[in-house]
């Protein structure tokens, strides 16, 4: 067979390929549970590879979880909000989420950071809002092990076994705040339960699992980088063999 003619159905192939592949992603999903919300475009994603984004999507929806969590607890336990000297749950979300946007200390951690901070907010002795400690606790280890930052570039690096240690970390809260009681062995925050009729409520649960499981995923991606960019380079010498402009005359 002709050289050229091979490459004419080569090339055939691959637009045939193409165009199935545009058609099934143009196929609409079922929705009755809503749509998927993807980030509006911004310049960021110029200076940004693929595990940059990732990253920044990960944190921001960590972060959203972590203040999700919050406010369940408080609705479960608005003591803690009241704690805190705020006038209402609404109140204290607020004050949460600013001290979160521009990364304030909170004065009851005591100048704590981190994993020494979140064992501070679910200690007995701790006093005050401990759902705000807690949150912000952990939203400092997150930003810790991600080295500081919330949002990546191209010459940002992640260490994978951080993010898979700050994943442990999400459990080992998960786990105490499910366990750990006071003098009185009541809960040091009412969380999870199954109630007398059988019927579970495991929100907090599932909430926590959703922040472990970007975790892990993306601790997975981060080992796998220097790796993937041998295959990415190879299958573009590949690729590139394939996608040849075609003679016309």
């Amino acid at each position: 067979m002709p050289a050229a003619h091979l490459a004419r159905r080569t090339a055939h192939g691959i637009a045939t390929g193409l165009v199935a592949l545009l058609l099934g992603c143009a196929s609409s999903a079922p929705t009755p549970h809503g749509q998927v919300q993807g980030a509006p475009a911004s310049r960021d994603e110029l200076v940004q590879s693929e595990l940059n984004r990732t990253a920044t999507l990960a944190m921001r929806d960590n972060l959203h979880s972590l203040v999700r969590l919050a406010d369940k607890l408080y609705r479960r336990n608005p003591a803690q909000w009241r704690a805190g000297g705020a006038a209402s749950r609404e109140a204290a979300l607020q004050r949460l989420q600013t001290a979160l946007d521009l990364r304030q200390p909170w004065p009851p951690l005591q100048g704590r950071r981190d994993i020494d901070a979140m064992a501070f907010a679910m200690a007995p002795q701790f006093a005050g809002d401990r759902v705000a400690a807690l949150t912000l606790a952990t939203a400092d280890m997150l930003v810790t092990a991600h080295g500081g930052k919330t949002t990546f570039y191209l010459l940002d690096n992640l260490d994978a076994q951080r993010l898979y240690n700050a994943a442990r970390n999400v459990e080992i809260a998960a786990w105490i705040l499910a366990q750990r009681r006071d003098a009185q062995g009541a809960p040091l925050l009412r969380a999870d339960e199954i109630a007398a009729d059988g019927t579970r409520n495991l929100s907090f649960e599932r909430e926590f699992g959703k922040i472990v499981g970007r975790l892990d995923l993306l601790a997975e991606i981060s080992d796998e980088r220097m790796r993937r960019a041998g295959i990415s380079y190879v299958q573009g010498l590949f690729g590139a063999g394939l996608l040849q402009f075609l003679p016309v005359r």
